[in-house]
């Protein structure tokens, strides 16, 4: 009898998990279907006839005043007040380069107000200060965290569009060596594997895989500061390129990381697919583009374009979600104002002629996606969400506007 009893609850539990196995194959399944459904078939947007220039500006107004408002007294932004989010990173190392990462982001949004405000030019000082005081201090927050990464590529890339606009001879002098320390510190923490990421162990040289997303944003940064005559060293910059090619697909959907090329087995899973790409591959287009890849044409740029407006439901459904990675293709919230920002600078990529119907879709985006105060935000973290979310949205704004005289990057 007992044996009876014992085989049955068996038997109960054999097609109990035979049953969940089934259901979670099904809803894999049609998860794939629909990420493939994305995929088949690319259609231009139609033009925004009724799109309101005034309201770009004024979106754009709002958000400076928001960033000028929300300026710490020592010239920061942000800090580590928790704000509903789950991350747990090393204290104080993390939050310093988060400090500063953030802090030169805002500043770049500050230097796109071109109309001579007093309370921006003195937001624009009081940061510049902020981050020349710290640089050359910037170090790994663990032994498993580098975001301080993030900190020398938004340093390079903010210093060096300062240094493009600036008319005093110091400040100039200064800002070259600043750019010249941080591209030190990216030598430093650059991977094994030849790219960056801001997770990564080994005390000597990092041995984490390559990040798609983080090499981008660096050679975007990169390629500034040699639009301005400071070389990075070759080696690094060879590197870093051919790491960020290799996790390119054939259809320029980027691989989230890689080590090596046996890691392709994993490209298929749908976070690699162009609906979990979506948000990345603006970035290693554009990157790529900079540094003379001939496969990145105006053609890709629109196509990525394209699906960047049309698939925009895939970043979207992630925005503002406390927990990375939890929405469909394993999205995360922080994908979005990133990959607007990037998409921004794909636009400024292309002829003038071709730009305007981008220009309107994404400033679209923006501006319905504007919080009361001013800001915008897609991820809780800490409380850098709110600047760091509205310095990428205004950085994209700019290469929204009509006639804009951003610079190409």
């Amino acid at each position: 009898m007992r044996h009876t009893i014992k085989n049955q609850r068996y038997a109960r539990r054999y097609w109990t998990l035979a049953f969940c196995l089934t259901v979670f194959w099904l809803l894999q399944v049609n998860a794939t279907r629909v990420a493939c459904c994305e995929e088949l078939q690319q259609q231009r947007p139609q033009l925004l006839t009724d799109f309101d220039e005034s309201q770009l500006d004024l979106a754009f107004d709002k958000g400076i005043q928001f960033l000028v408002s929300n300026q710490r007294e020592d010239g920061g932004w942000g800090g580590p007040q928790w704000t509903g989010g789950v991350d747990s990173d090393p204290v104080p190392g993390a939050f310093r380069s988060f400090d500063i990462a953030v802090t030169a982001m805002c500043l770049e949004a500050l230097l796109a107000e071109t109309d001579g405000d007093a309370s921006v030019e003195d937001g624009r000082l009081r940061a510049l200060r902020f981050l020349l005081d710290r640089t050359g201090n910037i170090k790994r927050a663990g032994p498993s965290d580098l975001p301080n990464v993030w900190a020398h590529c938004y340093c390079i890339q903010t210093f060096s569009r300062l240094h493009q606009v600036s008319t005093d001879q110091n400040e100039k002098s200064t800002l070259v060596s600043a750019i010249r320390r941080h591209m030190k510190g990216l030598e430093r923490w650059q991977s094994i594997h030849g790219g960056w990421f801001y997770y990564g162990s080994g005390m000597s040289q990092p041995i984490n895989p390559s990040c798609s997303f983080v090499n981008a944003a660096v050679l975007v940064a990169l390629a500034r500061a040699k639009e301005i005559g400071i070389e990075a060293d070759d080696k690094m910059v060879k590197r870093a390129i051919e790491a960020t090619k290799m996790m390119r697909k054939p259809d320029s959907s980027f691989m989230y990381t890689m080590r090596v090329p046996t890691d392709k087995a994993k490209a298929m899973a749908l976070i690699n697919r162009p609906c979990g790409s979506l948000g990345r591959s603006q970035a290693g287009n554009v990157a790529l583009r900079l540094w003379g890849d001939q496969q990145i044409t105006d053609e890709v740029l629109k196509e990525w374009l394209d699906r960047l407006i049309n698939r925009h439901g895939w970043l979207d459904m992630g925005r503002k979600r406390p927990i990375p990675h939890e929405s469909h293709a394993a999205v995360a919230g922080y994908f979005y104002y990133f990959g607007m920002y990037y998409g921004g600078l794909c636009i400024s990529q292309l002829p003038d002629d071709q730009r305007q119907l981008y220009q309107h879709h994404l400033a679209d985006r923006m501006i319905k996606r504007q919080e009361q105060d001013g800001s915008w935000f897609d991820y809780p973290l800490y409380s850098y969400h709110k600047p760091y979310g509205t310095a990428f949205a205004l950085l994209a704004l700019e290469h929204c506007r009509q006639g804009s005289i951003a610079s190409n990057q």
